[in-house]
């Protein structure tokens, strides 16, 4: 059914991989999926997977504050060397704090630049730079028109990077990361469900948007956060945001460690961000997309 939609939905989906490495000088990746919405290269995904950015950023300002106390306290005239000690025990570095980060998006020495994001509907927009058509084979995506007939029951099918493992580790020589070998070239997984339904939850802090998301019947998979969500001619009614577990009311009994032990069971369905609101963010922000006729 969704053979044709998935080849074409495959041109415009693609992979961003975020690699950090912490103060232990461990490193750890993540993934997830972006659509290129146009020629001029601008992009859309969600808000969340910026948050490693801003946490490094946090992490750029607490270990600057470390690294002001211990040179006040290592160039103290005024403290033995037993209240040195004493002190610079206090002020001991976090290992989690995050010192590189680097986003992959796709291909290498690309960059996102002009990113606008509304937190409350996870959405993420921006513009790759460089930009090359034929790294989508110059083929981008319609976004379903929310103005015209949406009904619960259609057949949609999420597309991202899930069930595939990203590693990376720091060259020093280089002063930057380097994928493991393996990672490239990431592998697609579609996943078919149904439009079940829409939600909102509440209005943007300005109050401009409605935030309203669309629940298909399978969940959202690690790694197709920010890829789309289509119909069987390849349109997309929704980007991937996340997956909620509705409680079905049954608890069955299993014998764990020779006792009985209640499972608790649950549906677990995936949350989209809804054309509605795919269509008023872009259309604020001036970038072109391609709407459909139905």
């Amino acid at each position: 059914m969704f053979a044709n939609a998935y080849k074409l939905a495959s041109c415009f989906t693609l992979p961003v991989i975020i690699s950090m490495r912490f103060y232990d000088n461990s490193v750890k990746c993540t993934a997830g999926a972006f659509v290129v919405l146009n020629n001029e290269g601008w992009i859309i995904t969600v808000a969340h997977l910026w948050k490693p950015l801003q946490t490094y950023q946090q992490h750029v300002k607490e270990r600057a504050l470390y690294d002001q106390q211990l040179k006040t306290i290592q160039q103290s005239q005024s403290l033995t060397s037993k209240q040195g000690n004493r002190k610079l025990k206090q002020i001991k570095p976090d290992p989690s704090w995050m010192v590189d980060i680097s986003y992959w998006w796709a291909r290498d020495g690309v960059s996102i630049k002009d990113v606008r994001i509304l937190p409350e509907g996870d959405i993420l927009i921006g513009r790759l730079e460089p930009f090359d058509g034929t790294i989508v084979n110059k083929t981008y995506p319609v976004i379903k028109d929310p103005s015209k007939d949406s009904s619960p029951g259609t057949s949609l099918c999420k597309l991202g990077f899930p069930f595939h493992e990203f590693k990376a580790s720091w060259d020093n020589t280089k002063n930057s990361f380097v994928l493991a070998k393996g990672v490239l070239p990431v592998p697609r997984f579609p996943i078919e469900g149904i439009y079940t339904r829409w939600l909102t939850s509440g209005r943007s802090k300005d109050g401009r948007y409605e935030i309203k998301l669309l629940e298909t019947s399978s969940p959202g998979l690690r790694g197709q956060s920010g890829g789309p969500i289509f119909d069987i001619k390849g349109t997309v009614w929704a980007i991937q945001s996340s997956t909620n577990h509705l409680a079905l009311g049954f608890n069955p009994k299993v014998k764990k460690n020779g006792g009985d032990v209640e499972e608790n069971q649950f549906l677990n369905v995936g949350l989209g961000v809804h054309p509605e609101l795919l269509v008023a963010f872009l259309t604020d922000n001036g970038i072109s997309f391609n709407i459909s006729d139905y």
